[in-house]
């Protein structure tokens, strides 16, 4: 059993608790409505509970819930609560007024910016940006189990969330070190501009990436 803690409470913010609840691992939801985060927890019944962003975090694993453009705020507000811990970033940088590009600089992907915001305080792992809330809940897509990719520089850090993401049924793959975590990024740019596009109608977002067998 793993402590776990959610900074956001939106869809992906559900849909993690969900599935961290599931491989029985405690969860804490913090977020910055206080209304919406306790409807959340209380939706999501025994194992869970919740404060505000700023409370001080329990996890062992953090899961930053949250937009990238908003890590920054948010672990200036968590402050020293973040040190020791494993940090997962899950967030893809597509620009969505276009789906046609990036927003972080070439060569350079949103794991790393959000490892260099912690300067070492907590390992950084990058995993579940390929996965979308309504799949990522279900557990499953297409009748299949869902492959979560895993970057970290830190072979005990992806152990600890190789390990949740098993227990919850997945299938955790590590792909490497966390500079591996630019091209799980930009590999969205791709799959996302298929979701959106008029072309490809049988694309969707309950769609998910899977390597097989």
């Amino acid at each position: 059993m793993t402590n776990i803690s959610i900074i956001g409470s939106g869809h992906m913010a559900r849909a993690l608790a969900t599935v961290m609840l599931r491989g029985n691992n405690p969860v804490q939801i913090l977020g910055r409505d206080g209304s919406r985060t306790r409807d959340l927890v209380e939706s999501l019944g025994p194992g869970a509970t919740g404060g505000v962003t700023g409370a001080a975090v329990t996890g062992a694993i953090v899961f930053f819930a949250i937009p990238h453009k908003e890590v920054h705020n948010a672990i200036l507000e968590i402050g020293d609560s973040l040190d020791g811990r494993v940090v997962v970033d899950i967030s893809n940088t597509v620009d969505v007024s276009n789906f046609d590009r990036l927003t972080t600089e070439p060569g350079v992907s949103a794991a790393e910016e959000t490892a260099r915001l912690l300067n070492g305080r907590a390992e950084v792992v990058k995993a579940f940006n390929t996965t979308f809330p309504t799949t990522l809940e279900a557990g499953k897509v297409g009748g299949q189990h869902l492959d979560v990719f895993i970057a970290g520089d830190s072979e005990q850090a992806k152990e600890k969330v190789s390990a949740v993401a098993a227990a919850a049924g997945m299938r955790p793959i590590d792909v490497g070190p966390l500079r591996r975590s630019r091209e799980l990024e930009a590999f969205m740019l791709v799959v996302m501009g298929l979701q959106v596009s008029p072309e490809h109608q049988h694309f969707n977002w309950d769609t998910a990436l899977r390597i097989f067998p």
